[in-house]
């Protein structure tokens, strides 16, 4: 009998916020894996330390977290290769995502690589979107609103043109492209009303408006969060 492949949402960085169900996962699964840099420690391990016994197998799964990196996929080829080798031998895998395992996580990538051959339960997870309209105090939608969720690293047009078919906006992946982003902002008239928010749900949150954000402050693990009609 072959093992599951669990793909556990750890959340945005409040180990509080780990759902009983994710930790009941996280004590059963013979093996945990979680992505990590390059060099380094792994966020999502470490949001979920306290629920990993030292009897478990352990898995980083080694990824550049830069666009464009060519050997991305044969990073993904090989660790759904040895994680297969324990599904096949029977061991359950717990593999850790920040965030949520389907909203811009790594789970994805390891299971269509492993749907067809192994069982898949997914275990959802409290998303950054999430964290970061808790902490800015925003609404992401009420009533019949629309949501859209962009990431930075779109060109100004298409990222303009998401933008404008919402009601509601969270962009995400921001870093470097927080000027890039201003721009949009500044043409559609909504800069003022867009709040930024880095590291929601842990220890270094913090929500300022964005006019009062420089591009040297800005960070990858930030949420610009903002609703273009006032609430209620």
């Amino acid at each position: 009998m072959t093992g599951t492949l669990y793909g556990v949402g750890v959340g945005p960085g409040d180990p509080e916020l780990l759902t009983l169900k994710a930790v009941r996962v996280l004590r059963e699964a013979p093996v945990v894996a979680y992505p990590a840099p390059l060099e380094g420690d792994s966020m999502a391990r470490a949001i979920a330390a306290a629920h990993i016994l030292k009897s478990k197998t352990e898995v980083a799964i080694r990824l550049p977290f830069t666009p464009g990196r060519a050997d991305t996929e044969q990073r993904y080829d090989r660790a759904a290769e040895e994680l297969s080798g324990h599904l096949a031998a029977g061991r359950d895998v717990a593999l850790l995502c920040l965030g949520d395992p389907l909203l811009y996580g790594t789970f994805a990538h390891v299971m269509a690589r492993l749907a067809g051959r192994f069982e898949i339960s997914v275990v959802p997870g409290v998303t950054s979107l999430s964290a970061a309209s808790a902490a800015a105090a925003l609404p992401l939608a009420a009533g019949e609103e629309s949501v859209a969720v962009v990431p930075a690293t779109l060109d100004e047009e298409s990222m303009a043109a998401r933008i404008s078919a919402a009601d509601c906006v969270a962009v995400v992946k921001l870093g470097r492209h927080l000027a890039k982003l201003r721009r949009v902002l500044d043409r559609l008239g909504l800069a003022g009303r867009a709040q930024y928010v880095e590291f929601a749900a842990t220890g270094a949150e913090r929500v300022r408006p964005l006019a009062e954000v420089s591009e040297a402050d800005s960070a990858y693990f930030a949420v610009v969060v903002l609703r273009k009609r006032d609430f209620p």
